[in-house]
Parts: C-alpha cells; structure tokens; sequence
C-alpha cells in the first residue's frame, strides 16, 4: 500500500493531528488520494470509522480502515493521539495483519427495493406510538415484539448500542448477529423472549408490521424513513470491513480499559 486518505473528526484538534500524519506520511514516500485510497486513516473516534465506512462503501474491496483515537471513546480505534509517532513508523515500515469484519444487509420493501448497511446495528424505532414487530428467521414464525422497537447488532456493535439494552458483549472473531428488544412491554395478555437471542451469521430475520410508517430504521449513525414499507429483512453480507493491524491486538484489554 502507498495511497493514503484521512478521514477526521470535526473538531481543531482532530485536524491538527490529521494534518501531522499526512506531511509525515507524505514525506516517507506515500501518496494522499482521496479517490483511490488504500489505506483510510480515521482520526476521532467509534463515530469517525463508521463515518469512514460509509463514505467509501463502494469501494470496501480495495481499501483498508485504520483508526487513531482523539477523542473519549475508541473502541474501534488501535491507536491514541499520544502514539502519533508510533503509528507513523508503523504505517511507513511494518507489514499490517488484517480484521475482517462483516457488515448487515438490511433491506426494506416496498413500492421500491432499499437497501442499506451497517457495521455495528440496525434498529428500528418509533418514539410515536408502540411499534408491533412481528419477526421470523429463517421464514419461521419467532415472536411478536409491542415496545419501542428492536436492535439488530453484529458481534463489532455488541459494544455499541447493544450494550446499553443490555445485550452480550461478544468476543473478538465470533461472526454472529443478536437481536435485542428496545423497551419491550410484557404483561399478562402479551410476552415475548424479553432477553437477547444470539443466533449464526446465516440467519435471516424478517420484521413484518401492519405499518411503519412513524418508525425510523437507524443503521450505525444514520437513518432512513420506513413510511410505506411492507417488510425489513436482514442478514449477514459478502460486504466486509477490513481493519490494519500494525501491533497485537488484546479484545481483552481493550474492554477492560475502556468499561
């Protein structure tokens, strides 16, 4: 690899670290390309990689993500702002080992086909009114959820949006999609699971409603309308996240240290 694109967090500090990387990358012999980058740099946070992630979706194939932590919270990040020189012998002397990471397939039909992706959940959510799911996998008949909605998240979110449902947190290279239910309402005439469901990456699940149309499908940090869709199915794509390793990796340790 020798191109490089720089993907940063909007604030002056984030910049001023982006703009350090860049002249020293640049002066060791590699070449900033926006268009054809093979190595995005992510300099921020969880939000900045996923952000990265989005912008170049269609060309997930030929580029690498590595992220540079700024901020509070880094999870998705292998380095901070204070291993700045670090990073950058590394990038410009060492080998990386590579992190796949799948990305969720959700579709949405209705008078036309859409469909989106997402590296750690997709969720639909009504803060209207209760939102009535009822959802299959596989084509079988599983539940019917009445709440505020549900969280679909693959084993990179299950530190994200997933946690705060409570739902498992999963270790490092397990490929797995967990559904959890977003302030689910049981009572004596209605119960469902009300605990997180683990299930394999070839599952498909299928949300069916007599209406969406209040509901909002959130899909990492983005969102999208569900008026006149009929169904949401979702499932694990080809599509994946390939992440730079310059140095080992502890899952571990990085839990320990950020919860």
């Amino acid at each position: 690899m020798n191109k490089f694109a720089l993907v940063v967090k909007q604030d002056d500090h984030s910049h001023h670290i982006a703009a350090k990387i860049k002249t020293a990358l640049c002066e060791g012999g590699w070449t900033f390309d926006l268009e054809k980058a093979e190595l995005v740099i992510c300099v921020g946070g969880d939000g900045t990689i996923l952000q990265a992630v989005h912008q170049y979706m269609d060309q997930l194939q030929d580029v690498q993500f590595l992220g540079v932590h700024t901020g509070t919270l880094g999870f998705l990040t292998d380095y901070t702002q204070n291993e700045l020189e670090e990073v950058i012998q590394a990038i410009l002397t060492t080998e990386p080992e590579v992190y796949e990471s799948k990305l969720l397939e959700i579709t949405a039909y209705g008078k036309e086909v859409k469909r989106y992706y997402a590296l750690n959940e997709m969720r639909i959510e009504n803060v209207i009114r209760t939102q009535i799911l009822e959802i299959s996998i596989d084509e079988e008949p599983f539940e019917i959820c009445r709440g505020s909605g549900v969280c679909l998240s693959t084993q990179a979110g299950s530190t994200a949006y997933n946690r705060s449902l409570r739902g498992a947190v999963i270790d490092s290279g397990l490929s797995i999609m967990q559904l959890c239910e977003i302030t689910g309402i049981q009572n004596s005439l209605h119960r469902s699971l009300n605990v997180p469901y683990i299930m394999t990456d070839t599952r498909t699940v299928a949300f069916r409603s007599h209406t969406f149309d209040e509901a909002t499908l959130c899909y990492d940090h983005l969102h999208a309308s569900l008026e006149g869709i009929k169904k949401v199915t979702c499932r694990m794509s080809n599509k994946k996240v390939v992440f730079s390793r310059y140095r080992p990796y502890s899952y571990l340790k990085r839990l320990k240290n950020l919860y």
